[in-house]
């Protein structure tokens, strides 16, 4: 499975189709990416993005109002959307006799949500939106770190410093004219890259896909993003008073993007910290001190720049202090004296076992080829994205660390309101 056999090719209005015949599956899987995220917002101007991760499934011009969910559902498939900083991707899956639907509605919201998109629908969404984002942040322990630690990580003119969901203040002043802008500029042919997947005949795929998208209006432009360079001077403490129980301890550093030259080595250096009872944060901070209830690290790829992590949340009665002593003390161990390959191998089986493991559902194969295409432009990219990981090696893994970990980073420190610190 790891060498797959597909065809590319770009319709005249630059949409990319990428064609994975798989005659054994019963289903078909389409999956489009647009180059679309909440890093193509503005500041005054956030959550459009996501915001059409709603709008996409509110009706276009030929499909009325949830039909989307209707005509999938009724045809025995699954349907959703997603929305990160980098991309917008939609997909569906649904029994192969029913391919020539998918295409018809993947294309009619991309060329043909404008004319039902209205001030309802929109008001509708925004109080959506906006409720979503107060059962998720607002009214979430511990639900705004993430924006806090990240309008704290980066400087406010980079698009990676507001949260994918928008600020609350720019959610309540979406306008109409600048919703329809926004999708006219990036929802487009020329901005996007679609996926098919599973059992279908490849010439009758290729005259469907022209039959539906070839007609679609491309972008007349579709801006660059300005993304100024992010390097902290020194560490800076947030200290943020939340209706939560215990203390939680978010650090955070500018790290490698994705695909970069130490991002794998920096994957393989989160295995080692956390993923298990026996990696170093987990039997320091909760089997041997038993300061902490948990403790993860995580490298977090984006296209433009990355982020490593590190999160641990206080058992009663310790303080966030000790905490942070104790995983700074593991980290300058580890670079001044290095990991096993006992350590090394682990880390590398766990990301080979759960790379293995994704390959087993068809949507997420032709995830997996949307996810190579936009970063890489090969959308067959499954062995070297494997590789890079077999090809880490134990200095790679502290040579990361030195680099990466060494430097000035971002801390939260998340306290009860009631036991200030």
């Amino acid at each position: 499975m790891l060498k797959i056999n597909y065809e590319k090719f770009s319709l005249p209005n630059g949409l990319e189709v990428i064609l994975y015949p798989d005659p054994s599956s019963p289903i078909v899987s389409i999956n489009i990416w647009y180059r679309v995220g909440s890093a193509n917002e503005k500041p005054g101007k956030t959550g459009f993005a996501h915001l059409f991760e709603h709008m996409m499934f509110q009706g276009s011009q030929n499909v009325p109002k949830e039909g989307h969910f209707k005509y999938i559902q009724e045809a025995g498939g699954t349907l959703n959307g997603s929305t990160s900083i980098d991309r917008t991707n939609y997909y569906e899956s649904v029994p192969a006799n029913y391919l020539e639907l998918l295409l018809w509605l993947e294309s009619d919201r991309m060329g043909f949500l404008l004319p039902a998109l209205t001030q309802d629908k929109l008001d509708n969404q925004k109080d959506v939106v906006m409720n979503e984002r107060r059962q998720r942040y607002e009214n979430q322990p511990y639900g705004q770190a993430w924006e806090i630690l990240f309008s704290n990580l980066f400087t406010n003119d980079h698009p990676y410093s507001w949260p994918t969901i928008g600020w609350m203040d720019d959610i309540a002043k979406f306008e109409l004219n600048d919703v329809r802008n926004f999708f006219s500029t990036y929802y487009a042919p020329n901005n996007a890259s679609l996926v098919l997947g599973g059992n279908f005949d490849i010439n009758t795929s290729v005259k469907l896909i022209g039959k539906y998208f070839g007609e679609i209006q491309r972008s007349n432009s579709i801006p660059s993003i300005n993304s100024p360079g992010q390097k902290l001077k020194e560490t800076n403490r947030i200290i943020h008073k939340d209706s939560v129980q215990l203390p939680r301890l978010y650090m955070a550093w500018h790290s490698d993007k994705a695909f970069g030259p130490d991002d794998a080595a920096l994957d393989i250096l989160a295995d080692i910290l956390s993923s298990t009872k026996n990696s170093r944060l987990q039997k320091n901070l909760l089997y041997d001190n038993q300061i902490a209830l948990d403790v993860s690290s995580f490298q977090y790829s984006a296209r433009l720049a990355g982020s490593f992590i590190i999160v641990s949340t206080a058992k009663p009665g310790v303080e966030i202090e000790k905490i942070k002593a104790e995983i700074l003390k593991e980290i300058d161990f580890l670079i001044s004296n290095g990991i096993s390959d006992e350590e090394l191998l682990r880390a590398k089986n766990s990301y080979k076992s759960a790379f293995i493991y994704s390959l087993q559902k068809l949507d997420t194969i032709v995830d997996h080829i949307n996810h190579y295409n936009y970063f890489l432009n090969e959308p067959d990219s499954f062995i070297f994205d494997l590789n890079r990981y077999e090809k880490v090696t134990a200095r790679d893994v502290i040579n990361a660390a030195e680099k990466i970990l060494n430097k000035p980073y971002t801390e939260l420190n998340i306290i009860p309101k009631q036991k200030e610190q």
